[in-house]
């Protein structure tokens, strides 16, 4: 199949394509911003741009609900909505340069991956995760600031309110367990250096679930987004298209629920079992309070916090048991009970959170904006 049926099949229609001057000032300031956010890759301002001002960009007709752009790997082109004006249109073009700047083909042209995503294998993995990591790229890139979202009854903070929000949360929550700078080399370097490091610090099951509820998720919202413009187009009421809506709904929230609990319950359980002295305890009791920014909340449902509560419970008594080994190994002092200024280090802290966090359960949760 050519290019023109692919886009033909994807409803597009080509109306005007961009002269090389603005293509070359678009790869110029994409290509800045795209250095400027990630000075840890090394990426070289030059042949970043020399790469991107080889693409050739146009201005389409695209159905109602598509994408402001779309890369097209077979031509090396991005396709613009109409309707975006040119001084919006570097923002769109971002994350399509970086799916351009990810591609992995092979000498006949065949694409064998993008990013996280791999194409080498009888089934495609990782579409929806790579998806979230080239989103959250690229607010990284265009600095967007962090915003509070309600999307299916979930509140939560995202870079990317409009674009992907759930699943970029939930990136974001991934790239806590393993350091941003993992996530992005893979996600621009196309290896498995972030799927290697999460599933070492959690699990291949956890890993491998996660991956399909990214791709669940996409999928729900898609059929979400096709039953409300089928809505749109029906003159009554349908209370069974209706009922079919709310059900997608569920599904996507307890998708995204699932998937935050699993990625909390894996990487926590597994960092605690691998704590074995004072300083660790204190690292491993700063991680757990500093996740509660990332998490989704839904009304009525507090997994986290009861998490917290519990695991909290659990690390106390593993300090103490360090505290005691540790004077056990001190000949010139007796084992009658832990000093004063070394056992408030950690009980105090979690007796005040206990009191000033934990009261009711309700200080977690979002309030719609």
């Amino acid at each position: 199949m050519g290019i023109e049926s692919n886009l033909r099949k994807e409803g597009i229609k080509v109306t005007e394509e961009l002269d090389k001057i603005k293509v070359n000032t678009i790869a110029k300031n994409v290509a800045q911003k795209i250095v400027a956010a990630f000075p840890e890759l090394d990426f070289k301002l030059g042949e970043v741009f020399i790469k991107l001002s080889q693409l050739k960009m146009y201005y389409a007709e695209v159905p109602k609900g598509f994408s402001e752009a779309n890369y097209f790997y077979k031509n090396t082109s991005i396709y613009f909505n109409q309707e975006v004006p040119i001084e919006k249109i570097e923002n769109y073009a971002i994350h399509e340069c970086i799916h351009y700047l990810q591609e992995r083909k092979d000498k006949a042209g065949f694409l064998l991956r993008l990013g996280l995503c791999d194409l080498t294998q009888y089934k495609v993995h990782g579409l929806a995760l790579n998806e979230a990591a080239v989103q959250y790229a690229t607010a990284k890139a265009t600095k967007e600031p962090k915003d509070n979202v309600k999307y299916y009854g979930i509140s939560f903070d995202t870079i990317s309110p409009t674009c992907y929000p759930l699943i970029c949360n939930l990136i974001a929550q991934m790239a806590y367990v393993t350091g941003e700078k993992v996530l992005f080399d893979s996600t621009f370097n196309s290896n498995n250096n972030f799927k290697e490091t999460f599933i070492e610090k959690t699990s291949e099951d956890t890993f491998y679930t996660l991956e399909k509820n990214f791709d669940k998720i996409l999928k729900l919202e898609e059929d979400l987004l096709k039953l409300n413009n089928k809505m749109e187009l029906s003159d009554n009421l349908n209370s069974g298209l209706n009922k079919k809506r709310l059900k997608i709904k569920n599904s996507i929230q307890s998708t995204f629920m699932e998937s935050q609990n699993l990625i909390i319950t894996s990487y926590f359980d597994t960092a605690f079992e691998r704590i074995t002295n004072l300083e660790e305890v204190e690292n491993y009791r700063r991680s757990l309070y500093n996740y509660k920014d990332l998490v989704g909340y839904v009304d009525g449902i507090d997994t986290f916090n009861e998490y917290y509560i519990k695991t909290m419970n659990k690390l106390e008594n593993k300090y103490n048991e360090l505290e005691k080994g540790i004077i056990a190994e001190d000949e010139d002092q007796e084992i009658v009970g832990l000093p004063a200024e070394r056992k408030n280090k950690f009980q105090i802290f979690w007796q005040t959170v206990k009191k000033f966090l934990f009261k009711s359960g309700e200080e977690y949760k979002r309030e719609e904006n």
